[in-house]
């Protein structure tokens, strides 16, 4: 009875319009007053207790981290390097393209923010050399949601404190399938653009220019050096890399580049203020909510359920996955994971697959969300940056969300994509 009035108040409120964050409280609610053992206060102390971790914290300072890289002109600068070595390569300024936004990825831990500070140089530039709009603004999509695969990834630090998973593993686990989808972009890119005609840049490679934008960018390519060999190296945690993050940010953006003043400062910070308000409603609301569900023995039951169709784990995952992406069409990453993390994760622990490959086989599929209509968020923010319709966006994406799916598969199947690098340091 509980859950069936959990997850049909859930639906109504969803169809009703309600901010998914409210939806998830307001469904959590109604269960606890209709026959749920817990108090109803419950929900007003799970708000407080659910957000006041230490992990958590590393949330707003990645958002903070990757808000003030946009605007330091840290991307700008990677753009410069990438476009001396790769944009004289047939497509050179799509490949390009993919390469800044997998080196964004690294300081920014966000997809919509690697759209908005990429795409915002680059399709401009892409539309005066012939690349079609819808081309342009689709690559520029698929490319920025590597930005929650590559680490740092805001999803990640989500998922790792749902299931109390390491999210320095998680980390680790990213790299493997964030380099397959990167350079299986690039490969259908190459190969598109080759067809339709639209080359590289003609000039010759000067060594002196190469270096020159080098040393320009040395300090945005040396933040995901210092983060992430940080932890690694066991010198701070996740959060305190976070926090680092934005303080170098920071510095690079106000003291070297000096390309944001005191009261420029100000934007992204209201910026990352108010994604971080929105994240922390729906983790606080989503923890009662998963609460009720371990109570109710909901994973335990869907788990026995597919268990009993199939103990096929080929077959199961296949599930798992298609169920994913369906949920990723409709629902963002943040409440999607902290919804079904609990539920998905005991089946999948059933048929063998590590918790941490799992991690990486659920943030995939929502990066692929990122891409899919109807609620696709990078095709919004690819829109809004191109000026174009979200219908010219969508005609564009279908063949970059079958390059991504390809590789999801991949990444599901053949376990040592995401988990060479984490036994490596495990020995």
């Amino acid at each position: 009875m509980v859950s069936a009035v959990l997850f049909g108040s859930l639906a109504i409120f969803i169809f009703l319009n309600v901010p998914v964050g409210i939806a998830i409280g307001l469904a959590s609610a109604t269960a606890i007053a209709t026959g749920s053992t817990l108090s109803h206060g419950y929900l007003a102390q799970t708000l407080v207790s659910s957000t006041d971790s230490f992990p958590i914290m590393a949330i707003p300072l990645f958002i903070l981290a990757g808000e003030l890289m946009a605007a330091g002109g840290v991307s700008r600068r990677i753009l410069n390097a990438a476009n001396v070595f790769f944009g004289r390569i047939t497509g050179g300024l799509a490949i390009v393209t993919i390469v800044v936004c997998m080196f964004f990825a690294a300081v920014s831990g966000s997809g919509p923010a690697t759209v908005a500070a990429v795409g915002g140089m680059v399709v401009p530039t892409m539309l005066r050399e012939g690349y079609s709009k819808s081309f342009s603004l689709a690559l520029i999509a698929a490319a920025g949601s590597i930005g929650v695969i590559i680490p740092p990834s805001i999803p990640m630090v989500i998922y790792g404190v749902t299931t109390s998973t390491s999210i320095s593993n998680l980390f680790l686990a990213g790299f493997g399938p964030g380099l397959l989808i990167g350079l299986s972009l690039i490969t259908w890119s190459y190969f598109y653009c080759r067809r339709k005609g639209w080359g590289g840049t003609k000039e010759d490679f000067d060594c002196k220019l190469a270096m020159s934008h080098i040393w320009e960018a040395k300090w945005a390519l040396l933040n995901p050096l210092i983060i992430l060999g940080g932890i690694y190296a066991g010198i701070f945690t996740p959060t305190e890399a976070a926090a680092i993050a934005s303080v170098y940010a920071f510095v690079c953006g106000v003291f070297i580049h000096r390309e944001l003043s005191w009261k420029d400062v100000l934007n992204p910070i209201d910026r990352a203020c108010n994604t971080t308000g929105t994240t922390m409603v729906i983790l606080g609301c989503a923890s009662a909510f998963t609460r009720i569900l371990t109570i109710e023995q909901i994973p335990l039951m869907i788990t026995d359920f597919l268990v009993h169709i199939t103990s096929n784990g080929i077959l199961i995952m296949l599930i798992i996955n298609v169920l994913l992406l369906l949920v990723g069409c409709v629902m963002d990453t943040t409440p999607a994971i902290l919804v079904l993390a609990p539920i998905l994760y005991p089946v999948a622990a059933s048929v063998g697959v590590d918790p941490i490959h799992f991690g990486i086989i659920m943030v995939v599929n929502l990066a692929i969300g990122f891409i899919t209509p109807p609620l696709g968020l990078n095709l919004f923010v690819a829109a809004r940056v191109g000026q174009a319709s979200l219908e010219a966006v969508s005609r564009g994406i279908v063949p970059f969300i079958a390059v991504m799916v390809l590789c999801l598969l991949a990444i599901t199947y053949v376990t040592p994509i995401p988990m060479t690098l984490v036994e490596f340091f495990a020995n």
